[in-house]
Parts: structure tokens; sequence; C-alpha cells
């Protein structure tokens, strides 16, 4: 599991020891949000016996050799059967700039080193954690497979660079590789950089939320446990180069959002608006038929359960460590 201090990574590592299974879980900590929330991602991992945590770059545990790669990723790579690859530098609004090489770095190098050292090991499987923000700007709704990409941030540059590797080794080295495109995943450890984190956080303590544009714009919001278990059934049934959409299919206004959790939380939010920010796309929305199709992908958790579940986290354990 690369990424696995995140909050997709550390969601799936628990699912998968909760299962039984025996997990390697591999994280830089790149300091884009503080520390402490990642490690207490890891806390119920960590005292399971079946896992085993290495604080590494993916780039340099996986960095190819004259020799092939290191002897530490050759290791890793023995004994696992899949690679859940979530390791990402995040964040659209960041990703413009100076800052690009960093997403250069652990989106698209990170990737390739991973596939590189994957390559020729038969049976592996990789599952990898794509984007929504691969589609861009559209006006055609429910965004399809088979759309043509036109990224507009060069985050959504970067996973898509990422998803044309998985496919470039799927078919030259006959590598089992499926991208998952994920639409705004939600829940408890979301990011606090995320729209609903700061929202719900500036609910519960009155701080100031910042609305970017008029907040007509539109998400496919889809819950972490949804996506958790489409990881599980993709690495079993997805085809192998296979690209699909992972959509909660709740798409809805940010100012509806606003009003939902003031709702929830019992509390009017204080909003200020500014201008709409450069690579945010107007509306998102998903088709999953293909991904319902081929391993049975049924979000299950509808909006307004997954918020107040990811209220309850925030309350009870991002402010406290906050305060």
């Amino acid at each position: 599991m690369t990424g696995a201090a995140g909050f997709v990574g550390s969601s799936l590592c628990d699912k998968l020891l909760a299962l039984g299974h025996e997990v390697v879980g591999i994280d830089c900590f790149v300091p884009y949000y503080p520390r402490p929330l990642k490690e207490h991602n890891l806390r119920q991992a960590r005292d399971c016996v079946n896992f085993k945590f290495i604080e590494t770059d993916i780039c340099r545990v996986f960095e190819t050799t004259k020799d092939g790669t290191t002897r530490l990723g050759m290791e890793l790579l023995d004994s696992v059967a899949i690679v859940f690859h979530e390791a990402a530098q995040a964040g659209v609004r960041a990703s413009w700039g100076r800052d690009f090489e960093i997403y250069c770095h652990h989106n698209i190098l990170g990737t390739q080193k991973l596939l590189e050292a994957c390559k020729g090991r038969e049976g592996l499987k990789i599952v990898y954690a794509s984007s929504s923000s691969v589609y861009g700007e559209t006006r055609k709704f429910p965004m399809e497979e088979s759309d043509l990409p036109a990224p507009v941030s060069p985050y959504g540059m970067s996973k898509l660079a990422a998803e044309h590797l998985m496919r470039l080794y799927a078919a030259n080295y006959d590598l089992y590789t499926v991208s998952l495109r994920y639409f705004t995943v939600y829940g408890p450890r979301q990011r606090p950089d995320m729209a609903f984190h700061r929202l719900i956080k500036a609910a519960l303590t009155g701080a100031e939320f910042t609305v970017y544009g008029t907040g007509e714009q539109t998400r496919d919001f889809t819950f972490i446990g949804d996506i958790v278990q489409a990881n599980l059934d993709a690495a079993e049934r997805g085809k192998a180069g296979g690209v699909y959409n992972l959509g909660g299919g709740t798409r809805i206004t940010m100012n509806d959002v606003i009003r939902l959790v003031e709702s929830l939380a019992g509390q009017k939010i204080n909003i200020r608006h500014i201008e709409r920010q450069h690579g945010d796309v107007s509306h998102t929305g998903a088709s999953v038929g293909l991904a319902r199709q081929d391993f049975g992908f049924h979000p299950k958790v509808a909006l307004k359960e997954g918020l107040t579940r990811e209220i309850e986290f925030i309350r009870d354990v991002v402010l406290p460590q906050t305060s």
C-alpha cells in the first residue's frame, strides 16, 4: 500500500487488516497537511501484528539501478500479491508554479518507478488511485470513461499521466493494472484542505468558510467506505488495463451542501466569497455503469449519513488535536 498514512490509504489498510490480510504500508509524510493527523490515521493499523510500516519515498525504495530495483524494493514486492497505489501529492490549487516539480516527482516519477519494479512479476496486480480531475471542464454529463480527458490543472495532468503509464505497462509488459477515477471522496479522515472538512470545522468552531465563486458549482461526492470497497472489488474483478469512474451518485451544489451541514451541525456558518480559483472545474458527475458492470460497484452511503459521520470525526478527533 503506497500512501498508507493518507485519507484513502489508511482507510483501505484498516479494511484489509480487518479481513485478515497482511499489509505493508509505505508513506513519506509529505508536508501538505499536519503529520499528527496522518499518524492518527495509522494508529489502528500499527496495533495490528499483520501490518508493517515503512517511512520512505517510493521514488527511493523503487529506484531503478543498473542491477534492477533496490534490495528493499525487491523484498517488498516479493511478499505482495496486490499493490494499492494511493501515494500522490494532492491538491488542485497548489499544483501551479514552482510546486509543480513536487507533483511530477510523487505523481508521475513515483508511479513510473513503481511500475518498472513491478513488471515481469507474474500474478501481481496494481490498483491505482486516479481522479475525476483528469476530465477537466466539460458540459457533458455524466462523465464517461470514453470521454476525452482534458485536465485544467497541473494536478489533473499529473494524475492522467500516471494513468497513461498504467496503460502502457499493462499493454507492453502484460502487467495487471486498474485505474480508479475518484470523484470527490469525503468522510472520516478527509484531508483538512478539502471543502467538506473546512466547512464542517467552520460550523463547529465559528470560523470563516471561504467559497470560491458563486457556490453554484456542483460535485459528485463519494463516501470513503464505498471507495474502499471498490478498491477491493476492482482488484478481484476489474479488467486488466481498465479505467473506472467511482462516484457516489449525489451531485449537489456547494450552496446546498452548506445548508445541509448547517442543519446537521445546528450552526449557521460564516461564509466569505472570493473569486473562482485557477484549475477549479464547474461541475463533475460520474457515470459508474462500467464499474457496476465489471465488479459490482454500487455506492451505499448517502450524503446525509456520510456527512454525519464526518462531523462526528472532526468534532471528536480533529478538533481535540488542534485546540
